[in-house]
Order: structure tokens, then sequence, then C-alpha cells
């Protein structure tokens, strides 16, 4: 599902163009009637990805940092990494992990994930199923989210952009 960072990309431009458009949104109903767009509500779609009225839902956001066991050997270090991609793979497939990707600037923030669950300490439990966690290679912060529902529908729409799989 990623592979060099080009997820992240996509991620990040579908989800500032959904934020985008749904605080563009929540602006047009304060608006006056005669200068607000008009919305095309899917009722079957909004029910479908669990929307509310203003098109958004709940997530749980994890942010992964620098863990403070990072001294590995080349082999460890790439199979740790070949077993975060495998947890990382086995979650979207799961419906669990709904974008994930790495930061490229090399701080401390490493990447996020962006977990469909009901609770913070559910994504805690699927963060520690990590190997690169298990070994605090890596460590997550966790945060409750409010975005647009609509990002369910992106690894659908990856999966049709992408040409090569991880």
């Amino acid at each position: 599902m990623i592979k060099d960072g080009k997820i992240l990309l996509i991620a990040a431009i579908c989800m500032l163009n959904i934020i985008f458009w749904g605080c563009r949104q929540k602006v047009s109903e304060v608006q006056s009637a005669d200068t607000a767009e008009e919305l095309t509500f899917d009722e079957a779609l909004a029910t479908e990805l669990g929307a509310d009225a203003y098109g958004m839902k709940t997530w749980v956001m994890a942010l992964l940092k620098t863990g403070p066991n990072r001294d590995f050997d080349r082999e460890t270090a790439m199979e740790l990494q070949r077993g975060h991609m495998a947890n990382i793979n086995r979650l979207a497939e799961e419906g669990k992990l709904i974008l994930a990707g790495p930061f490229l600037d090399g701080g401390e923030l490493r990447g996020i994930f962006l977990f469909d669950v009901d609770t913070v300490e559910e994504a805690k439990e699927l963060t520690n199923s990590d190997p690169a966690i298990q070994t605090g290679s890596l460590v997550m912060e966790l945060h409750t989210w409010y975005g647009s529902a609509a990002l369910l529908k992106v690894p659908e729409i990856h999966r049709q952009i992408a040409k090569e799989l991880p």
C-alpha cells in the first residue's frame, strides 16, 4: 500500500482537498442563501460512510515518532521495516487503517496513521501489533480527530491510481 512515501503525497493532497471542501461547506452554511453553494447531498453515501450532518466523523490519528531504540544493524533495521510495512498492509486490508505514510523531513515525527476505529484504546491495540512499536524503534502518539468521512474512499481510489504494489 505504501511505497517510497508516494502514498503520503497522494493522501495529503486528498486530505487537504477533502478538508478544504468540508470547511468550505461549513462556511457556506453561514453565508446568506443567495451566495451559498448548493449542496448535492447523497443520503445513501453519507449513511454508508457514517457521516454526520457536516459529512464528518471521528477517527483516531496516530503520530509515529522516533523511538528510543534505533541502534540496529542494517539487516535488523531492514527486517523491522519489512515487518512494519506488512503490518500496515494487514491493517489496511482489514479496513482499520485508512491512511499511512512517512514524513520526509527526517525529523522526530516519522509518519502518520489514520485509523477507522471507535476508541483510542482500540487504535493502541492495533499499533502494538507493529514490530517497530514492539522494539521501541517507533513510538505512537494517539489522538481522536474529527475529519471528513469521505476519507474512507481513499483506499479505493488509491488502488485505482497506483501502478505498483509495495
